[in-house]
């Protein structure tokens, strides 16, 4: 698994918003990811330093269209803090 496999794609809410403040990051990530492949992955595409990273579990929520009925998607999110020192990730381009 190369890092691009791993990050998926960044989690853009409004709570995710306001930890970027903090130097926190949300990423959805392979659900087979650990913690080690997320930090040297997030460190290797963006340049950046990991101090600590925190993965979640999200099951899949039970949806209905009239008789039919399923789940969505699981997926696994991580959360990761950038130390102190380290520049601070672009998620958007600002020109």
């Amino acid at each position: 698994m190369n890092s691009y496999d791993i990050i998926k794609r960044p989690v853009i809410t409004e709570a995710s918003m306001h930890m970027m403040d903090d130097k926190k990051y949300t990423f959805e990530v392979d659900v087979r990811a650990t913690k080690t492949h997320v930090k040297k992955a997030i460190e290797e595409i963006f340049g950046v330093k990991v101090e600590k990273v925190n993965i979640m579990n999200v099951r899949g929520k039970l949806k209905r269209m009239g008789r039919h009925q399923g789940y969505t998607k699981k997926r696994r999110k991580a959360i990761v803090k950038l130390t102190a020192d380290s520049k601070n990730i672009e998620l958007f381009n600002e020109e």
